[in-house]
């Protein structure tokens, strides 16, 4: 079984009609989620979602990959070097 890292993942949105898309793929892989905030940021008309997760670098980088080909959207995602405790 792959290894599964710990990890945040940050999302900036910046066309409000892409949000549902972006939670279709996010609820296709909730089971990564451990959690997740969301904040819309008005005076500079986006919304920031931030994650936690929990997965496989493949996982992970099919969740950012799928993301990031969303138009107006950018992802950043930052793993930790550990890995699952034994």
């Amino acid at each position: 079984m792959a290894e599964k890292r710990l990890g945040v993942i940050g999302i900036v949105i910046e066309d409000r009609e892409v949000a549902s898309k972006v939670n279709q793929i996010l609820h296709e892989h909730a089971h990564m989620i451990i959690g997740r905030m969301g904040l819309p940021y008005r005076e500079r008309n986006v919304s920031v979602i931030s994650l936690i997760v929990d997965g496989t670098t493949d996982e992970l980088g099919a969740l950012t990959g799928k993301l990031g080909n969303l138009p107006k959207v950018t992802v950043k995602s930052a793993l930790a070097k550990a890995s699952n405790p034994s």
